[in-house]
């Protein structure tokens, strides 16, 4: 294959799922020059583990970044257990509180096993930014704060609309957009892949290398996905987020939640679908040869088995039709020993506040041998107890 037509097969690549490359023509020049001299590019991607849970969301670029790795390059992931600490301030309306080193230790390496599911984790370069951002000195940090100005900091949006509001802003979290630009120029980065949140770290990362006299990186951006409530981003936070590590079952349930139109989105973000497949998938959707429902049953078969296999996703599918299309009871269903309320029962079972777990009891969403229990004081009863549109577990009391 000539050089012209690897670097057009490996941008067809690179481009699909990307809301925007920055800026492209540097992308041809860097990959035309790695195909001539047989020298990998260097892709970075960063990811702080504020938590224990990588969801789909986390996937995306994570999956970019597989794709790198299986065109040869040099793929280079970021454990931020120093950034971590800080915790990225993007689109935050007040300060973080700072993590413990245990308890960021017990995060990455939560955060690694389930990045093996996407993944060649012993073929990839992983990196710990504390090692080379902790033996800062002073004077290294005023070299760097001095090759930015506060008016570019506090341009960013999330940081014009927090002094708009006098809400204030910390001199750490200004410094996160430094730190992160710090690790583009210690691995003399070629690449870093982010969400469209991380555009503005992303730019001062070659920014930065500039004025450290390094060639800058490209930026490769991608769209943020939305939760399955179709509103705010993806996040535990909002409890609207689909766990990589999820039961089958419950993946295939909480795809089968989101809003149509997320159903595109996702088969464009979350699956490894050929893009020309997902176009065919689309024009379906618009003509009306293809429904909502089955697309997202495939869709959420299709996530299933990127997580899983084929059977498993199969088995899935076939648990959901039996749960709400042929309103009956699964067989093999999950069994829990629980001895506490009917609230505490919601929030273990269903990862939701107190709040929201009275109000679906409250509101009749939670049913005992498909009757409804609305009492919000009871104590978890025995039997199949359905929690939502999502849960179904078979509960007794030991």
């Amino acid at each position: 294959m000539s050089i012209q037509a690897e670097l057009d097969r490996q941008m067809k690549i690179i481009r699909s799922g990307t809301e925007e490359i920055v800026p492209e023509a540097e992308l041809i020049k860097k990959l035309e020059r790695s195909l001539r001299e047989g020298r990998p590019l260097k892709v970075k991607l960063g990811i702080d583990p504020t938590g224990t849970e990588l969801h789909v969301g986390h996937a995306v670029p994570l999956r970019k970044l597989n794709q790198f790795q299986k065109l040869g390059h040099s793929v280079e992931l970021i454990i931020g257990n120093f950034t971590a600490k800080i915790g990225d301030p993007t689109d935050r309306s007040e300060t973080r509180k700072m993590l413990s080193d245990s308890d960021i230790e017990t995060n990455f390496n939560s955060y690694i096993e389930q990045a093996g599911r996407i993944l060649d984790v012993d073929n990839i370069n992983i990196h710990y930014n504390a090692d080379w951002l902790a033996p800062l000195t002073f004077e290294d940090l005023v070299n760097i704060m001095a090759k930015f100005t506060v008016s570019v900091m506090i341009s960013r949006e999330d940081f014009a609309n927090r002094l708009k509001n006098n809400t204030p802003i910390s001199l750490v979290e200004l410094s996160y957009p430094l730190m992160q630009s710090y690790d583009s120029v210690y691995l003399k980065a070629d690449v870093e892949l982010g969400g469209s949140d991380q555009k503005f770290n992303i730019l001062r990362g070659r920014d930065l290398q500039r004025a450290f006299g390094q060639e800058p990186q490209i930026g490769i951006i991608f769209p943020i996905i939305e939760g399955t409530c179709g509103k705010r981003k993806m996040s535990k936070s909002y409890n609207n987020y689909i766990a990589v590590n999820e039961k089958p079952n419950d993946m295939f349930g909480k795809v089968m939640s989101i809003t149509d139109g997320l159903i595109e989105l996702y088969y464009r973000l979350v699956t490894e679908l050929d893009p020309d497949l997902v176009d065919e998938i689309s024009k379906k959707l618009k003509d009306g040869s293809l429904s909502p429902y089955e697309a997202k049953k495939n869709l959420a078969a299709e996530i299933v088995s990127l997580y899983y296999n084929d059977q498993t996703a199969q088995e899935a599918k076939e648990y959901f039709n039996t749960l709400f299309s042929k309103r009956a009871i699964p067989e093999n269903i999950d069994k829990v020993v629980f001895k506490g309320s009917l609230v505490a029962l919601v929030v273990e079972q269903n990862s939701v506040s107190k709040s929201e777990a009275r109000r679906l009891i409250t509101a009749g969403a939670v049913k005992l041998n498909d009757e409804p229990i609305k009492d919000i004081d009871a104590a978890a009863p025995e039997g199949v107890v359905k929690i939502g549109k999502k849960k179904i577990i078979e509960v007794s009391r030991g």
